[in-house]
C-alpha cells in the first residue's frame, strides 16, 4: 500500500506563487510516475503535471506550461509542484497521484492507482 500526503496549498493573489509538496510512503513499484491533478467545483479532475520517478521525464497540461514546474526529491520520496504567475482559474483542489510504469502523460484518472487527500489552492483576483 502507498500513502500520499500533500501540503502547501493556500490563498494567494493573482500573479503570486505557491509550492505544493507530496510525500510518498509505503511500498511503491520499482518503476512509477507521480502527478498532480486538479479539480474545480463542477469540473472534471484534470492532469496538471506528471514526472517519471525513474527517468525524470515530465508532462505539463497546456494551461500551465511555462508557469508550473514539477520536480522530485528521490531521497525524500517527495514530489513538488512549483506554481508561478498564478491565475484565478488555477483555483481548485490539487491532488497528488501515483501510478506504476514509465508513462507520464496519462490523463485518465482511473489509471492512477493511489491518491492523496487533496489540498485547496485559491487564487484571488
Amino acid at each position: 500500500q502507498v500513502q500520499l500526503v500533500e501540503s502547501g496549498g493556500g490563498l494567494v493573489q493573482a500573479g503570486g506563487s505557491l509550492r505544493l509538496s507530496c510525500a510518498a510512503s509505503g511500498r511503491t513499484a520499482s518503476v512509477y510516475a507521480m502527478g498532480w491533478f486538479r479539480q474545480a467545483p463542477g469540473k472534471e479532475r484534470d492532469l496538471v503535471a506528471a514526472i517519471s520517478w525513474n527517468t525524470g521525464s515530465t508532462y505539463y497540461g497546456d494551461s500551465v506550461k511555462g508557469r508550473f514546474t514539477i520536480s522530485r526529491d528521490n531521497a525524500k520520496n517527495t514530489v513538488y509542484l512549483q506554481m508561478n504567475s498564478l491565475k484565478p482559474e488555477d483555483t481548485a483542489v490539487y491532488y497528488c497521484a501515483l501510478r506504476p510504469g514509465l508513462t507520464v502523460a496519462v490523463t485518465t484518472t482511473r489509471l492512477w492507482n493511489y491518491w492523496g487527500q487533496g489540498t485547496q489552492v485559491t487564487v484571488s483576483s
